[in-house]
């Protein structure tokens, strides 16, 4: 007999946790993914209303408020020209468990989930906590997924692929081309795509285009997340849209999980998404200026740096050695190995923090890259 299932002993703590656990306390951390932006000033006062009006005493729906996911649906007819139905969509615990439902709900014991290698930590994890097997396939030059590799990685055991834009941990956004072909690989091979769009309004170049928008059937289900847009990664809000026949599927498994969302949260998301977004795009061109800060100092420092178009990442090619002297000087990166096999010879760095902090570490990278090189 076993003391712990196979699911749990095949799945480590995060690569990033352990780096921020070696860290020196007075380090510079460019590990960290959330914005350094206050949550908007109307989200707060949509929880504060709701407490204040004694609407937080009690669960919500399964789903989340009604309220709520009509907002969600609204905001999809707004941005994409969607009609989303409110009851096809699940308020979640963030994007997290959004990701969880998903696979839990769609992949068998040996069947595989392909996804983007580097890519984020979790979809690795949550396919071997699924018992599903992790198919991780490899980015273009650019740091793109390619959608003629994941169709060439597609077997008959494939349950779910999943696209990831803008994409943690490279930056990279997606074309629209791109989004038009994962579509049709997700219709033709019957297939589903997870498409997760947490980061869907941190864009400085194009704009963000979504499979959902594209698809003939209901093979695309769409994650996303106040997390990132609107500076709530604590407030733990996150969402799935998809078919009807596919939300009820996730919501058998959320309504044993975790019942429903934080039903303060929930109100806040709520104001988040149907409030002023001048919050959001000042954030946004507020990250744009950090990258081209960041992006003159790694190639001043020598280093080979694709232009990330998306998110508060950027994903250099790092010499051997790099990332353990930068973290020896208390500047804190993620070694792209954390990110699957394919990320090794790279590191991630996040620019979600002050520039004056930003140019005080490009100033220790430099000298660290010029002690290894």
């Amino acid at each position: 007999m076993t003391e712990f299932s196979h699911r749990v002993e095949q799945v480590s703590i995060s690569g990033i946790r352990k780096v921020f656990e070696a860290a020196g306390e007075d380090a510079i951390n460019l590990g960290i993914g959330q914005p350094d932006f206050p949550t908007p000033e109307h989200a707060c006062q949509g929880a504060i209303d709701a407490i204040e009006n004694g609407r937080t005493d009690a669960y919500t729906s399964n789903k989340g408020t009604h309220s709520l996911r009509e907002a969600i649906a609204t905001k999809y007819d707004r941005e994409y020209g969607l009609e989303i139905d409110p009851e096809d969509a699940i308020a979640t615990s963030g994007g997290s468990e959004a990701l969880h439902l998903v696979l839990e709900a769609h992949v068998d014991p040996g069947q595989e989930v392909i996804f983007p290698d580097p890519g984020f930590v979790s979809y690795d994890a949550l396919t071997r906590i699924a018992d599903g097997t992790p198919k991780p396939v490899s980015l273009r030059e650019d740091l793109t997924l390619d959608p003629a590799a994941v169709e060439a990685a597609i077997t008959d055991e494939t349950a779910v692929f999943v696209v990831n834009s803008p994409a943690n941990p490279t930056g990279a956004v997606q074309s629209e081309a791109d989004m038009r072909e994962f579509a049709r690989i997700a219709d033709e091979y019957d297939v589903l795509c997870l498409s997760d769009e947490v980061y869907e309004h941190i864009v400085f170049e194009g704009d963000h285009r979504s499979p959902l928008e594209f698809s003939r059937t209901d093979n695309v289900v769409v994650v996303s997340a106040c997390s990132k847009t609107y500076s709530m990664t604590g407030w733990r809000l996150g969402w799935v849209v998809g078919s009807t026949r596919r939300i009820e599927r996730m919501l058998r498994v959320h309504q044993y999980a975790q019942a429903c969302a934080s039903a303060p949260a929930q109100y806040a998301a709520e104001a988040a998404l149907t409030g002023p977004q001048e919050p959001v795009d000042e954030m946004v061109a507020a990250f744009e200026r950090r990258r081209d800060v960041v992006l003159d100092g790694l190639e001043d420092a020598g280093l080979e740096v694709p232009t990330p178009q998306g998110a508060f990442y950027v994903m250099p090619k790092v010499p051997e050695g790099w990332c353990e002297e930068v973290l020896d000087r208390d500047v804190i990166v993620v070694p792209g190995d954390a990110f699957g096999a394919n990320g090794e010879g790279y590191a991630r760095i996040s620019y979600a923090t002050g520039i004056a902090e930003l140019k005080g570490a490009l100033e220790i990278i430099d000298d660290a890259t010029a002690a290894v090189k």
